[in-house]
């Protein structure tokens, strides 16, 4: 496919922006703490395996390390611009503060590597120790500082979910400082009926990220961090925007149990964003009637194989977004969201 960049019929003002994708570094020191430690096992010239210890986690290829490899999917794919986020699995949110707090810094300091072999296209975010308010504070202004235009953070901390007094803190940081959050679900439920058909990737993630936003929302997070933070979804939002009538109901229903947050729940609809990332264009349209048409942005989960194989196809070829919609889903929305005129 002939590079199609800015191609008039896709954009509006802004580049084709895909705000979820990840990275792996092509190797790393080892890295602080106890137990199976993520390291990388070079199993050719464009092909690895990341390892727990002795035990296989992941296969991936070049296209989660190689700019040019990513560069030129994006051009097949009509992509200007990728935020480059960190895996999940390198979080280290079960170690100790110090040692995680290291393994952020070898991550994003590496990021900011793969992201410098181009800058106007690839925008990189950090990862933080969450489980220590303080420390996380400090990497993520020494990471903007360095480079990186906004942060990647996992939806929990072990039980600590996001309206967790830490985390609060934390947030209310980033939208002081004005960087942008992307949150991802990780670490799920492992059972022995998840295990089958990568069942805790089917459900287990939209479900730990619906639990986010509900945090978020009845755990009066919104109620205490400022309006200017910007904080984004994965994975369409979980099964939120479904559910929202529910969770509605609920807070009407049963006010003594589900009426912990100020205002009913639809009233905090526009707080947060959403990636796009659900492969239907029926629930495509559902998050786009159900959170707003300003509130939805091109996210493929790329280089990763659950993700979508052709960034951006589906709101370019869904019969029922509107050309203003389409736009505004590829491109103007992840410039309001990352802070950026062009």
């Amino acid at each position: 496919m002939a590079d199609r960049r800015g191609a008039a019929d896709d954009r509006g003002v802004h580049p084709v922006t895909d705000v979820h994708t990840h990275y792996v570094p092509h190797g790393w020191p080892p890295l602080p703490g106890t137990g199976d430690q993520p390291s990388l096992r070079v199993d050719g010239p464009s092909e690895a395996t990341i390892m727990l210890g002795d035990k296989a986690f992941r296969r991936i290829t070049d296209n989660a390390w190689n700019a040019d490899v990513r560069l030129a999917a994006m051009d097949r794919n009509g992509v200007d611009r990728q935020v480059l986020s960190p895996t999940p699995v390198f979080f280290a949110y079960d170690q100790p503060a110090d040692a995680a707090a290291t393994t952020a810094a070898i991550f994003n300091d590496l990021a900011l590597e793969i992201a410098a072999e181009a800058p106007e296209r690839l925008v990189p975010f950090c990862q933080v120790p969450l489980q220590d308010t303080d420390a996380a504070c400090r990497e993520l202004d020494r990471a903007v500082e360095a480079g990186h235009r906004g942060v990647e953070i996992g939806n929990h901390v072990g039980d600590r979910d996001l309206d967790d007094a830490g985390v609060v803190t934390f947030l209310q940081h980033c939208a002081a400082h004005d960087v942008p959050v992307f949150v991802h679900p990780w670490d799920m439920p492992d059972t022995p009926r998840t295990r089958r058909w990568m069942a805790q990737w089917l459900t287990g993630m939209p479900a730990e990220t619906h639990l986010s936003i509900l945090a978020m929302v009845l755990g009066g997070v919104f109620d205490r961090v400022d309006a200017s933070l910007r904080i984004c979804f994965a994975h369409g939002g979980g099964s939120f925007a479904f559910w929202l009538g529910r969770v509605e109901n609920a807070w009407h229903g049963r006010h003594d149990v589900v009426g912990t947050s100020a205002r009913p729940p639809r009233e905090y609809v526009g707080r947060f964003r959403v990636d796009s990332a659900v492969f239907d264009a029926s629930a495509l349209r559902l998050l786009v009637d159900t959170l707003g048409v300003d509130n939805v942005l091109l996210g493929s989960d790329y280089p990763y194989p659950l993700g979508e194989a052709e960034a951006g196809r589906l709101i370019r070829t869904s019969p029922l977004l509107t050309d203003d919609e389409r736009a505004r889903l590829l491109a103007d929305n992840a410039a309001s969201y990352l802070g950026v005129r062009a």
